[in-house]
């Protein structure tokens, strides 16, 4: 099973802490951020049951970006589910399918839930190298924190696998890589207000693949190749 890291963006209630802490410990995940949580009270141990050392080594943060940073692959969760593939930002991938991909990577993967009335803000949906969701009902697709992060842990657990995936690029390798789009974004007069979202949507798409080192560093010889045509003068057209 991945290196899993449970990442709780501004929880804000302390028996669903206490919840999720309980269900980790059920599926042998460790690993807890807390990202400017409420107050972590008897509430929360009551809850916990057995994962109580999970709420004693929990990891408390003030941002996001500091709960992921040494993280190589950042899944967000959404329960809302825009459709229209114009829509990146809203594009989940089934947790089971997800759970697939990513079994046999021994690196680690930050699973970020968000607020329990709002979830993750867009500025947060977007830092997320992809989107992963619960199918629900469309009547009542919005489950309760600690129900989702318990599915999602659930779905992962069950894929667990020895099988050794190809290295796979590093976080800040990846980071370069979309840097480096989004300078060539600029290099060619891409029209501006489509720049955020073709970012976004670059950004899901390497999510969803995982490129290996050896692909990173065939598509960066290939940024590399058409930075120095643009060079020569050649523009967006």
């Amino acid at each position: 099973m991945p290196d899993i890291r449970v990442v709780l963006v501004g929880p804000k209630f302390e028996g669903n802490i206490g919840a999720v802490a309980r269900s980790m410990a059920n599926f042998d995940f460790e690993e807890l951020y807390l990202v400017d949580p409420c107050e972590i009270g008897d509430d929360a141990y009551r809850r916990a049951k057995h994962g109580s050392d999970i709420l004693d080594g929990a990891v408390t943060v003030g941002t996001m970006d500091e709960a992921v940073e040494d993280c190589f692959l950042v899944a967000g969760t959404s329960g809302i589910i825009t459709k229209g593939d114009r829509n990146y930002t809203r594009m989940p991938v089934p947790v089971r399918e997800f759970a697939q991909h990513v079994s046999g990577y021994r690196e680690k993967i930050a699973i970020v839930f968000g607020r329990e009335d709002t979830g993750l803000f867009q500025e947060e949906l977007n830092k997320c190298d992809l989107l992963i969701t619960v199918p629900t009902s469309e009547r009542c697709p919005v489950l309760n924190l600690s129900h989702a992060a318990t599915l999602v842990m659930y779905e992962l657990f069950q894929f667990e696998t020895v099988t050794r995936r190809p290295e796979p690029a590093e976080r800040k390798e990846k980071e370069y890589m979309f840097n480096f789009f989004d300078e060539l974004m600029d290099s060619i007069d891409y029209p501006e207000h489509r720049r955020s979202d073709t970012s976004v949507m670059f950004r899901r798409m390497m999510g969803r693949s995982i490129p290996t080192k050896y692909e990173y560093n065939t598509i960066m010889g290939i940024f590399g190749d058409a930075s120095k045509i643009i060079k020569n003068g050649k523009k967006w057209e």
